[in-house]
């Protein structure tokens, strides 16, 4: 007997009431989905999230208080909360992955709220379906990066400056996965990067996987971040 897929779980975190309600009732119209709760600020947010233990965080960059990406660092560092999460792991300890919204396509936004370990980010104007989409990527363990997204975080390390030489753990990859690496933060997709290779997408995943156990990182946004951090990738350079 094959068992049935647990529904994603989701909490909702936006300042808007009727913002907030509306993700939460059009989220709540997929039947994968089950959204658990919502929050009005960021402080609310960790608050809902280590007792629900939710599997994904619709999070609101904009907040008062404590904002959506100081909200994401807590959560995303895995605090153990004071008692066990309903439905969620025994130790009530949570890492949600976010999912960041905001109406302001921003640099600074998205470069601070990628550190502070959000897994995507997504413009409120999202169509409906893309939003679904969006919450599955995330929810399956990959990271929501589109392309613009990537130009500016790359933009951000150009202005900031770059390590010339690969640093750290960076140095324990081998020559293929640090290939890979490097297509990763190019903003490549498996199919993309396999067809650079010339090998099957089972394969570049399988690559990928390595890479992040490797550097201890939880998706494909961290790998991007810890690529031009760690000097793998140099911006405006022409790499190997």
């Amino acid at each position: 007997m094959i068992a049935a897929t647990l529904p994603v779980r989701i909490v909702v975190a936006d300042d808007h009431p009727v913002v907030r309600r509306g993700f939460a009732d059009l989220l709540g119209t997929q039947p994968d989905f089950e959204v658990v709760g919502v929050a009005a600020d960021g402080a609310d947010a960790v608050r809902v999230c280590r007792r629900l233990a939710p599997d994904v965080v619709l999070m609101d960059v904009r907040m008062p208080g404590v904002d959506g990406i100081e909200a994401t660092r807590q959560l995303t560092a895995g605090t153990p909360g004071d008692a066990p999460a309903e439905g969620g792991p025994p130790d009530g300890t949570t890492r949600p992955r976010v999912l960041m919204l905001t109406t302001f396509d921003l640099d600074e936004y998205v470069y601070d709220a990628l550190r502070a370990g959000a897994s995507g980010f997504l413009l409120k104007d999202v169509t409906a379906e893309r939003l679904f989409d969006a919450v599955r990527v995330i929810a399956a363990g990959e990271a929501l990066l589109a392309p613009a997204v990537t130009r500016r975080l790359i933009g951000e390390f150009a202005r900031l400056g770059a390590r010339t030489q690969p640093t750290g753990a960076l140095t324990t990859l081998t020559p293929r996965e640090t290939q890979v690496l490097r297509l990763v933060a190019e903003g490549l997709s498996n199919p993309e990067i396999a067809a650079r290779l010339t090998v099957t997408e089972e394969t570049v995943k399988t690559h990928v996987s390595r890479v992040l156990n490797k550097l201890g990182l939880r998706d494909r946004t961290q790998a991007v971040i810890a690529a031009y951090e760690g000097g793998l990738v140099v911006p405006g350079s022409s790499q190997p």
